[in-house]
This record gives structure tokens, C-alpha cells and sequence, in this order.
């Protein structure tokens, strides 16, 4: 036996309540001891919440300059696609006339080598 000597209900509803009591009191006073240091620990949370936010908002920013970038150079290399499209069909287009103009001019000349035989053989017959 732990008690040798014999409580009462009362006794024991007694020192029930007065050990609660002791609790709470030393509840109170560790408490009131910590909370010094609770603050520090409060305001050292925030400031590392505060310092995460800006690492977190400094990330945000690269990424939009980085994506500005990108995208920039996107831009830049599609219009030096279509420039380069462009000035290849102006390319192909001069070469397509000064063909047509060769062939025309080719023409021209193969009906003018032919009207000048056919008035030589008319002199001739003349």
C-alpha cells in the first residue's frame, strides 16, 4: 500500500482540488516567465516569415524577367524568320521576272532573226 493511513472521500476531493490548483498556479507562472521570450520568439517568426516573402517575391520577379526574355527573344527570332521568308520569296520573285524577261526577250529576238530572214528571202526574190 502506498497510503498507510486511511482518506476520506472529502480528504481526497481536497487535495484533488489543491493539486489542481498547484498545476495551475505554476501553469501561471511558467507563463508569465516565458512570455519575454515568447515575444522574441513571435517577432523572430515574423521576421523570417517577412524574409521569406521577399525571397519568395524576388523569385516571382526573376521568373517574369526571365519569361520577359523569352518571350522577347521569341519575338526577335520569329521576325527574323519572317524576314528572312520574306526576303526569299522577293528572291525568288525577281528571279521568276528576270526569267520571264529573259525568255521574252529570247522571243523577241528569235522573232526578230526570223522577220530578217523572211525579208532577206524576199529580197532575194525580189
Amino acid at each position: 500500500m502506498r497510503h498507510a493511513r486511511n482518506n476520506e472521500l472529502t480528504d481526497r476531493r481536497s487535495a484533488a482540488a489543491d493539486a489542481k490548483s498547484a498545476l495551475l498556479t505554476a501553469y501561471k507562472a511558467a507563463k508569465t516567465a516565458a512570455e519575454p521570450s515568447q515575444a522574441a520568439r513571435q517577432a523572430e517568426r515574423i521576421s523570417l516569415v517577412e524574409a521569406r516573402e521577399a525571397r519568395r517575391a524576388e523569385r516571382e520577379r526573376l521568373k517574369h524577367e526571365e519569361r520577359t526574355r523569352i518571350e522577347t527573344l521569341a519575338a526577335e527570332e520569329q521576325a527574323a524568320v519572317e524576314a528572312a521568308a520574306a526576303a526569299e520569296i522577293e528572291a525568288r520573285q525577281a528571279a521568276e521576272n528576270a526569267r520571264i524577261s529573259r525568255v521574252v526577250e529570247d522571243e523577241a529576238a528569235r522573232k526578230a532573226e526570223r522577220d530578217r530572214r523572211y525579208a532577206a528571202r524576199k529580197a532575194r526574190q525580189a
